[in-house]
């Protein structure tokens, strides 16, 4: 039986712009935090596949829902990943998809 609710659909990733953190002491410390992470580091890489649920990227790192959770809100807060789009499981449950924020990041040490 189909479903009355779209369980995947296409979703293009918005990752065209380039970001860069200036290493100065003052903001460049959430960012160089979220991605100290190994874990994180694998989220990125997951995503640059194209965007995806939480349950889709925590699969992909190979760690647990709660940790790739934490992970993505630690990403979304430092402005490398956000929510693009909406899916819905097969029982019907919404699903926050994920996907970069940008394709390219440079990190420039200021003096």
């Amino acid at each position: 039986m189909a479903s009355l609710l779209p369980t995947r659909q296409s979703v293009a990733s918005p990752a065209s712009t380039r970001k860069e953190v200036v290493v100065d002491g003052d903001d460049s410390g959430q960012a160089l935090s979220a991605l100290s992470s190994e874990t994180a580091r694998r989220i990125l890489a997951a995503l640059r596949d194209g965007p995806k649920p939480v349950s889709k990227i925590a699969s992909a790192a190979e760690t647990s829902l709660q940790n790739a959770r934490y992970h993505i809100e630690r990403l979304c807060e430092a402005g490398f990943v956000e929510p693009v789009d909406t899916w819905y499981s097969a029982k019907g449950r919404e699903m926050t998809v994920y996907g970069l924020l940008t394709a390219e990041l440079v990190i420039r040490f200021d003096s």
